[in-house]
């Protein structure tokens, strides 16, 4: 991906999330000189990568195949005294795929948090970690559902559902609906580690350096 494509995202999201009175931390909008003149003030931003996160999962397309996050907090598994929970917010475009994982550990809670509609299918795993045909059973807003496996769950402004561990799912807006604003609540976060893609895929974009970085990637502190 182009800096100026992620600075252009970037610049959008702001606006977005703003129009939804969804507010980020002061630091979500440090430029470089600001991280190098506050580096011993934030090394926990640092070491749990938190802040500003986007991939294309690898596909060269990021309308079609990507995701725009903020992780606002975050801990370190099986640590005492860490945070075992964290919390992202995230944007998804209409027809927008992440696609098809789970996560070995993370249990999650997917909010829509305003916009338009989100779509999310779900499988169940296999022990050799293929797709079930079984059905889905998940819990929306605390009420049980049971689907079909890959039967779309349009999630509206308000609602939201909870993935446990080795749940399939991939998820996308639905057309003509609009951007959605997306919650994520769950246990601790660890990308490095607990996700299960079904097909390999990118997590982390090349990114072509046309322009000077408007905000820093979670991935680029210095």
């Amino acid at each position: 991906m182009r800096r100026s494509q992620i600075n252009e995202l970037q610049r959008n999201a702001a606006q977005f999330f703003a129009a939804h009175s969804f507010r980020l931390p002061p630091w979500a909008f440090w430029r470089r000189e600001d991280w190098l003149r506050n580096k011993h003030l934030s090394h926990e931003i640092k070491a749990l990568r938190l802040g500003w996160d986007l991939t294309d999962f690898g596909s060269g397309d990021f309308d079609h195949a990507g995701l725009l996050l903020f992780t606002l907090r975050n801990g370190i598994v099986n640590q005492p005294g860490a945070r075992d929970y964290a919390e992202k917010v995230m944007i998804v475009r209409e027809e927008q795929m992440t696609p098809l994982h789970f996560h070995w550990h993370k249990m999650e809670d997917i909010i829509n948090r305003g916009g338009g509609n989100l779509v999310v299918e779900m499988w169940n795993s296999t022990p050799d970690e293929n797709l079930a045909t079984t059905l889905v059973t998940v819990m929306v807003d605390g009420i049980a559902q049971t689907r079909q496996p890959g039967e779309p769950l349009v999630l509206t402004p308000g609602e939201s559902v909870t993935l446990p561990p080795r749940l399939y799912h991939q998820f996308y807006g639905e057309p003509e609906k609009g951007m959605v604003l997306v919650g994520e609540v769950s246990r601790v976060n660890d990308d490095s580690k607990d996700n299960r893609f079904h097909k390999p895929t990118g997590r982390f974009p090349t990114i072509e350096e046309d322009e000077e970085p408007l905000y820093l990637l979670c991935t680029e502190y210095p």
